[in-house]
């Protein structure tokens, strides 16, 4: 069954302004991040990071990986995968990788990095923290099978004990995009291209005819909430500080 309008045109809507606020969240951390890899001595540790969702509770497929990161060369992917076997911060077997303890390190300091910076950026706002996780979280939880390999790999996200509203937030939106995703990812491939050729298509109707598909199939999760709520969802996302 598909979603209902109302969800359709929530999920074009509310997609970027997940992106402005998750991708501010790791702007704002950059720097005490830098601190905390030079202090553990870690390196590139670039998809570490969004592994966090999953790898402190759950190992992690190879394919879950690949489709976290499918626009990246597989070559520099194998690359990174590499140096973090060699410096410890994962253990990789045929199909999974797994957690050790300098990564478990590693998250343990990461985790409320992330709570401050996300409790600084929203604190204007900290009264709708609650309800915008408790909405996302409904969402990301009826997008579970409608969802690809990225959101296999990181849904549920683990949310560590004691994780205040602010964290709690940008890791399920962190999450939440991964659905929308595997529909980007599930619409350019039904129109026969490959990830490399979706990066170079330029803007027209093909392109728009993908984005209205990717709309489609990221919409059902949405039709979890009822239309008071999508619209609590999207205008309380929207003035939520970057």
């Amino acid at each position: 069954m598909g979603a209902g309008t109302g969800a359709t045109r929530l999920a074009a809507e509310i997609a970027p302004v997940i992106d402005r606020l998750v991708i501010a969240v790791h702007i704002a951390s950059r720097e005490p991040g830098q601190a905390l890899i030079q202090r553990l001595g870690l390196a590139r540790v670039g998809f570490l990071i969004e592994l966090r969702l999953a790898l402190p509770v759950r190992s992690v497929s190879h394919d879950g990986l690949r489709a976290m990161s499918r626009y990246v060369d597989p070559a520099e992917l194998d690359a990174w995968l590499a140096l973090q076997s060699a410096v410890g911060t994962l253990r990789i077997s045929p199909d999974w990788l797994h957690l050790t303890d300098r990564s478990r390190e590693f998250y343990a300091e990461l985790f409320p990095l992330h709570n401050r910076v996300a409790t600084e950026a929203w604190s204007s706002r900290a009264g709708s923290l609650p309800t915008l996780a408790e909405l996302t979280n409904q969402v990301l939880l009826a997008g579970a099978d409608t969802g690809g390999d990225a959101v296999a790999a990181t849904t549920p996200p683990y949310e560590p004990p004691g994780a205040g509203p602010a964290l709690l937030l940008f890791n399920r939106l962190a999450a939440l995009r991964y659905h929308r995703a595997d529909a980007h990812a599930a619409a350019w491939s039904a129109a026969g291209l490959t990830a490399a050729t979706m990066q170079a298509l330029p803007a027209g109707a093909r392109r728009e005819e993908i984005e209205a598909e990717t709309n489609r199939l990221a919409a059902p999760p949405y039709d979890a909430l009822t239309g008071d709520e999508r619209l609590a969802l999207l205008t309380g996302l929207v003035a939520l500080p970057r």
